[in-house]
């Protein structure tokens, strides 16, 4: 019988993923893999406490990649039919065969295949009415409305409730998967104080329903997130103390995830090449990977090549202790696997122990963002320019909003910068990180613009 909400078994996915194997094999593969999945959900979302949509969606997908030698070829279809499993098994081999043969092509090494699979406790599937789901929206965003007269329109709320379901399988007898869910509620209003507007958000992510916040306190600060920002300036030019906000400040250790990552390693574009066992971050920063935590939103015992995973210091006492790497750009770099091929698990940032409110103490003056706008960054030099909003900060309290500025600097100086982390740790991702101080940037803003 199918778990609930799928219309295939564990096992029917199995059997599925060995006859397409077996299908490579005959056609002349000399080796392959496949990831088969399936999954659905449901959004609702409410504007103005009316119904604005009603989505429902149903996806499947088998995804082969076959390889003639070290010759590789890919191919896809979201149709589980007899005929089309083998037209796409056909297709991918063909495109193998056409294919300029790459030495460090091919599967995971089988010495590094996951062998055992504990139980993390990802799947909680959420039986919600599209009636209850309005209802929770509307209420979210009631409370949004509720938290200030001057917020008069909104983007709407949102319940989503999501599910899915893989296996993944190669001819080096590998065969596992599992199921998985991922809930959320947001909303997003609009504040208006004499002509001018402010938008902000908020949100709540799970695995499961019942740890996801109130619908009623994501919906409240996202009105107070709106209103505060009411009133904003710009700054003058300068350099100063910059905090990141935690929900941003994880897109810094995503910029340090992509440049120790093994696609831009092996091609030399990043300003973190051969960075391995180097001082990097000052020496109270760790950065551990937890790919085991019960119900983690990039929790996984294996990678997507079905390599095993594990506990591991990425960042110990501030000098890089590991890359992510798959196979591919491992063998590319004479390394073995990290497992992370598909991305990184769950990565811990512990903080250095001061609240939000003890780090903009500390800080004194400078700014705090919130918000940050455009792509700036060069993966290859580490310059870092973004457009930003937030506060400006003066004797450890913040003074008034500004916006329409840009903060610049040079990854590589900004990490080793970082003066200190907050403990409001960001949980909603793969990246798990507090506030992050960093001593000096370089704010441009309105270079006639003074402080008030």
């Amino acid at each position: 019988m199918a778990e609930q909400g799928f219309s295939y078994t564990a096992q029917a996915l199995s059997d599925l993923a060995q006859q397409v194997l077996e299908q490579a094999r005959l056609a002349g593969a000399t080796s392959a893999e496949v990831e088969i999945s399936e999954g659905s959900g449901q959004g609702v979302t409410v504007r103005h406490g009316e119904i604005e949509t009603i989505e429902h969606n149903r996806d499947k997908a088998v995804t082969v990649t076959a390889y003639v030698g070290q010759r590789r070829g890919h191919a896809a279809t979201s149709d589980f039919s007899a005929a089309a499993l083998r037209q796409t098994v056909e297709k991918a081999v063909a495109i193998a065969r056409f294919t300029a043969e790459d030495a460090f092509s091919g599967l995971a090494d089988p010495g590094l295949l996951a062998t055992q699979f504990p139980a993390l406790d990802l799947f909680h599937p959420w039986t919600l009415e599209v009636a209850g789901a309005v209802e929770m929206a509307r209420a979210c965003e009631a409370a949004a409305l509720a938290v200030d007269r001057r917020i008069g329109n909104t983007e709407g709320a949102t319940v989503s409730q999501q599910q899915a379901q893989f296996i993944y399988a190669n001819s080096n007898g590998f065969c596992a998967g599992y199921p998985t869910s991922r809930h959320s509620v947001s909303c997003s209003v609009i504040a208006e104080e004499d002509g001018a507007m402010q938008r902000d958000h908020w949100y709540t992510s799970a695995r499961a329903a019942g740890d996801l916040d109130t619908v009623e306190s994501v919906g409240q600060r996202a009105g107070e997130r709106a209103v505060r920002r009411l009133g904003a300036r710009r700054l003058p030019t300068q350099s100063c103390p910059v905090i990141f906000e935690a929900p941003i400040a994880t897109g810094l250790i995503a910029s340090f995830v992509s440049a120790v990552s093994g696609g831009n390693l092996y091609r030399k574009s990043s300003f973190l090449q051969d960075s391995l066992g180097t001082q990097v971050f000052p020496t109270f920063l760790q950065i551990e990977e937890r790919p085991f935590l019960p119900r983690g939103l990039a929790s996984s015992p294996f990678d997507g090549e079905g390599v095993a995973v594990r506990d591991r210091a990425v960042v110990k006492d501030g000098r890089v202790e590991g890359y992510f790497l798959g196979s591919y750009s491992a063998r590319k770099l004479g390394m073995q696997s990290t497992g992370n091929a598909g991305g990184n698990h769950n990565l811990i940032i512990p903080s250095t122990g001061e609240d939000l409110a003890a780090l903009l103490a500390r800080m004194g003056s400078g700014l705090l963002i919130t918000e940050l706008l455009g792509h700036g960054v060069n993966m290859v030099t580490g310059d870092y320019s973004r457009g930003a909003a937030g506060f400006w900060v003066e004797g450890g309290e913040i003074a008034y909003p500004v916006e329409e500025i840009t903060v610049a600097g040079n990854l590589r100086t900004m990490f080793a910068g970082i003066a200190a982390i907050g403990r409001d740790m960001e949980t909603r991702g793969s990246r798990r990180v507090g506030s992050i101080l960093i001593d000096a940037m370089r704010v441009a803003g309105d270079s006639e613009a003074g402080h008030a």
